[in-house]
C-alpha cells in the first residue's frame, strides 16, 4: 500500500522538509578543508533538535549518526567520523533526515571541498539535473517508472554533453516517505516508462539519483553501512522529498528561497 496524505499532512511534511533544508544549508556553509565529518554531524543534530525535530537517521537500524557523510568514492550511508577530516579536492555527499510531529523529511546534496576537478563538478551537476528531471515527471497520472525513465534519460543526456558515460548506481534508489522514512514504493533510477503504480495526488516520494564517474557496481564496507564504488571512482548523490499534487510536483525539502 502506498500512503496517501491529505493537504494538511503534506503541509506537516513540508515543515519537516524545511528543517532538513535549513540543516543542509548550515552544513554547506561549514563544509571546508579541515572539518571532520563528525563535526558536521554534531552541527546537524543540534540544528534538527533546536527546531523541535528528531534526526531520522540516528538509531535507524542501528545507524550511529544524524547524517550520512559520503566522501569521494563513498556513494551513500557513510558514517561520520572524527578521523575523516575533509581535505581540499574532496567531494562529499550529505544525506539528512528529520522527523517533526511524526512526519519525515529526507534530502541530500553533494558539495565540493575547495577546488575539485571539472569532471567532478559536472558529475554533481549531472546528478542534480537527473533529480530535477525525475521531479518534473512526478505528476498525477504518470506511472512510477516514468520518474525512473526521466532520471535515466537526463543522465544519458548529461553524459553526452560532458563526453562521459555516467554510472547509475545499481540496487539503490528512491522511496516513498511520510509517516516512515522508507516506505513503498521503491523507485529505481533507471527503467522503461509506463511501469509500476500510477502516481496519485497525496503520494510523497524521495527522488534520489546516485551517479558515478565509472561503474554502476558498488561494495558495502565491513562497517555494514558505507557503500563505495567497486572501481574507486567518485560518486555524487542528490535527493529531494516530493509530493504529488494537482498543481504539479511540490518539493517538500526545497529551501525557503
Amino acid at each position: 500500500m502506498i500512503e496517501i496524505k491529505s493537504r494538511d499532512q503534506l503541509q506537516a511534511m513540508r515543515a519537516a522538509g524545511l528543517v532538513v533544508a535549513r540543516t543542509l544549508s548550515l552544513l554547506a556553509a561549514h563544509t571546508k578543508a579541515g572539518v571532520s565529518t563528525a563535526e558536521l554531524d554534531e552541527l546537524a543534530e543540534q540544528s534538527i533538535r533546536d527546531a523541535g525535530a528528531i534526526p531520522s537517521f540516528k538509531g535507524y537500524h542501528g545507524f550511529p549518526a544524524s547524517i550520512c557523510a559520503s566522501v569521494n568514492e563513498q556513494v551513500v550511508h557513510g558514517i561520520p567520523s572524527r578521523t575523516q577530516v575533509l581535505a581540499e579536492g574532496d567531494l562529499i555527499s550529505i544525506d539528512c533526515g528529520a522527523i517533526l510531529d511524526g512526519w519525515h523529511g529526507d534530502s541530500a546534496i553533494t558539495l565540493p571541498v575547495g577546488a575539485v576537478t571539472e569532471a567532478e563538478l559536472k558529475l554533481s551537476e549531472a546528478t542534480r539535473r537527473s533529480m530535477l528531471a525525475g521531479i518534473e515527471a512526478a505528476v498525477p497520472g504518470n506511472k512510477l517508472s516514468d520518474i525512473s525513465f526521466a532520471i535515466e534519460s537526463a543522465t544519458i543526456q548529461a553524459g553526452d554533453e560532458h563526453g562521459v558515460e555516467y554510472g547509475i548506481v545499481d540496487g539503490y534508489g528512491g522511496h516513498g516517505i511520510g509517516t516512515r522514512m522508507h516506505m513503498d514504493p521503491f523507485l529505481p533510477n533507471y527503467g522503461k516508462p509506463g511501469k509500476g503504480p500510477r502516481l496519485k495526488v497525496g503520494m510523497a516520494i524521495a527522488i534520489e539519483p546516485m551517479l558515478t564517474l565509472g561503474s554502476e557496481r558498488t561494495v558495502e564496507l565491513d562497517d555494514g553501512w558505507t557503500v563505495v564504488t567497486a572501481d574507486g571512482s567518485r560518486a555524487a548523490h542528490w535527493e529531494h522529498s516530493v509530493a504529488i499534487t494537482d498543481d504539479g510536483p511540490w518539493v517538500l525539502t526545497a529551501p525557503e528561497e
